[in-house]
């Protein structure tokens, strides 16, 4: 059967030292080598928390699969922004576009409890609100209405 590792590392620039290291080191495989394809496979991520699996099999092999970070770091991305609002309710600290949002849903569809584009997309919504940042120009939370509304309809097929 084997073991299976899972961490957040930071796209394209996990290290061997915690948390990689000391969950890797017990299981006799080479960390450097996991470390270098973990980076390959996450540079594309620079600068966000990535998930990642490593899956080591009885003869020491290692098989490494990368996730879609977070909802949060792909929208604080999106905008240029190095973190969200400390005051996501009254500082407003960047605006998303919505073709943004509908993109993001899409990566992330298969994580979300969203069975369709259009109420993923409004997960990514949410996840603005928390984050401070606005849609399209507007607050987040009047982008629901819209959206349940139809108005953005033709942007989500």
């Amino acid at each position: 059967m084997g073991e299976v590792v899972e961490v957040l590392v930071p796209g394209g620039k996990a290290t061997a030292g915690p948390p990689l290291g000391p969950a890797l080191g017990p299981l006799g495989i080479n960390v450097k080598a996991v470390v270098d394809e973990i980076n390959n496979k996450t540079r594309e991520f620079n600068g966000m928390q990535v998930p990642v699996k490593v899956q080591v099999d009885d003869k020491k092999n290692f098989t490494i699969s990368v996730g879609v970070p977070p909802a949060a770091a792909l929208v604080i991305s999106e905008c240029g922004l190095e973190k969200g609002s400390g005051e996501p309710n009254t500082n407003k600290v960047g605006d998303l576009p919505f073709e943004a949002a509908v993109r993001i849903a899409r990566m992330k569809l298969d994580d979300m409890l969203s069975y369709d584009v259009k109420n993923a997309v409004k997960e990514v919504v949410g996840t603005c609100v928390s984050v401070g940042v606005t849609v399209d120009g507007k607050n987040p939370k009047d982008m629901f209405a819209l959206i349940d509304a139809g108005e953005y309809d033709g942007q989500l097929n």
